[in-house]
This record gives structure tokens, C-alpha cells and sequence, in this order.
């Protein structure tokens, strides 16, 4: 992959790239058909990361389907598939981590300790290996967005972060891997996250100003439904992560909720 990559940029051609675990759905397809849009060679890499994983979280369980996703890959416009094993990522004596330290701090990084610091260590990885001129991530790990944003100008990397919109059901369900975990009792129930946020925007747009009453409102939609139990709900600047107490400026809704065993997440950004 590196031999290729310095081939390409020595015929004076751009690479993109589109980092992914796999089990590929129609939001990674609109990263890879903006990288085919924006420029020459388009790289996808599927890659279960097991350093972002908690001991009890579903690394074994991710669901893994690669003769699909080449397909898909490929349809949608990929040049190249990277596929690299655990073994050739991480060695043995593997000792090197990177961490983005306050922006891992709130939201997921609270539940999920040491979970940014595998993302950053992976993705830089794969930029040392792929040598991408633009990367491309989905905006619905918003926080995984900024982490790698934040990463990439601190440590003076010779590349551009796009972050893009988030695709979504017809049903409003934002897509993630993790979706496949939900019975179709749950998929409707997991419906809350995005009425919840729909009603966030609703009463910013009715003039709510303050953080606690659209999360009060938040909540109430969400408990009422039977299974979902919340993780989180945060108002905070969109910038920074840090919690809001009043509706000002460029600010992100986020919410980690559990429908059932499946952990899903959603956010819509507002700007005031």
C-alpha cells in the first residue's frame, strides 16, 4: 500500500481516502463518491480496530461481511481496498499510542476510556500508510471527526479532514454498522434518537434558549418508548465539546442511547 501510494503521488495524482470497519452502508458509499468526485485514486480501508474497543464491548461480535463490502467498495466508485490484519498493524512490542487529550474527554470518550486514544493511534497509522491528500469521515461520529481534525493540524499533517453529512434511513434512522444488531422492534424503537433531536431543534427554533429544558424534553421522549436507556445527552460547542448552559452560536446536539444491547448514537449541529 505505501509502494502504491508514493507511485501515485510521484505521477503528481491526489489520493483520497475513507477509512471504515467494514460492513460497508450507504453512508461510507457517499464518503467513497465524494473522494471519486474531489480527487484521482480513492482508497478504502476495512480495518476492526481492536485498540478502540473496550474489554466488554463487541469487537468479536462487530459485524464482518468482506467479500460484500469489496463489491460495494468497488460499485460505488473505490480504487483500491486496504485490508490490513491486526498483526501487520500492530506488532509485537507495539508500545506507540497518540491521544488527542481534552476532545476525548467528553461525550463518548466519558463512557468509553481509552476508546479516542485507539482511534487517533489507527487513523494515524493509516495516513502514514496511505498517504491520503484528502480524508473523508462521516459527521454522525461527530466527536471522532473533530478528534482526527484536531490531530491532524496539531501533529502539522499534509492533509484535509472532510467531514460529511450524516445519511440516513428513510425512517430518520441515522446508518451505522451497528444497525444490523437491531430487531425490527428496536429499529422502530431506535427512532427515538432522531425524534429527540428533531424536538431539540424544534424548540431552538421556537426561541428555547436554555441547555437543561431541551435536554428535560429530550429525555422525556426517549424514556417513553420501552427499551431505549440513555448514555448521554449533551449540548456543547461544536468546536470545543465543552457543555453549554444557553443556545448560542455553533453548538452540537449529541446523544448515545441503547436500544436493547446495541449502543447507537446520533447529533444534529445548530447555529445561532
Amino acid at each position: 500500500m505505501q509502494q502504491f501510494a508514493v507511485q501515485v503521488k510521484n505521477q503528481g495524482k491526489t489520493i483520497g481516502f475513507v477509512p471504515t470497519m467494514g460492513f460497508l452502508h450507504k453512508g461510507h458509499v457517499s464518503l467513497i463518491q465524494q473522494s471519486k468526485k474531489d480527487t484521482d485514486i480513492t482508497v478504502v480501508s476495512i480495518f476492526v480496530n481492536p485498540t478502540q474497543f473496550g474489554p466488554k464491548e463487541d469487537f468479536k461480535k462487530y459485524p464482518r461481511n468482506f467479500k460484500r463490502d469489496c463489491l460495494l467498495a468497488a460499485k460505488s466508485g473505490a480504487d483500491i481496498v486496504f485490508y490490513p490484519s491486526v498483526k501487520s498493524m500492530y506488532p509485537k512490542g507495539f508500545q506507540t499510542y497518540v491521544e488527542v487529550v481534552e476532545l476525548s474527554k467528553p461525550l463518548c470518550g466519558s463512557l468509553r476510556p481509552g476508546h479516542f486514544r485507539g482511534v487517533a493511534t489507527v487513523v494515524i497509522k493509516l495516513f502514514n500508510i496511505v498517504k491520503p491528500n484528502v480524508a473523508y469521515f462521516g459527521q454522525k461520529d461527530a466527536q471522532q471527526a473533530l478528534v482526527v481534525r484536531r490531530m491532524a493540524c496539531d501533529l502539522s499533517m499534509d492533509l484535509k479532514i472532510k467531514a460529511m453529512p450524516i445519511v440516513r434511513e428513510k425512517d430518520g434512522l441515522a446508518m451505522s454498522s451497528r444497525n444490523a444488531y437491531l430487531s425490527p422492534t428496536e429499529q422502530k424503537q431506535a427512532l427515538v434518537l432522531k425524534k429527540a433531536l428533531q424536538k431539540a431543534c424544534d424548540m431552538i427554533k421556537s426561541d428555547e434558549k436554555n441547555t437543561k429544558n431541551i435536554i428535560s424534553s429530550m429525555e422525556k421522549i426517549i424514556t417513553g418508548a420501552s427499551s431505549p436507556k440513555i448514555d448521554y445527552i449533551s449540548i456543547v460547542d461544536a468546536e470545543t465539546l465543552q457543555e453549554i448552559k444557553k443556545i448560542t452560536g455553533h453548538i452540537l446536539i449529541a446523544l448515545a442511547v441503547r436500544i436493547g444491547k446495541t449502543r447507537l448514537i446520533d447529533n444534529v449541529q445548530v447555529r445561532i
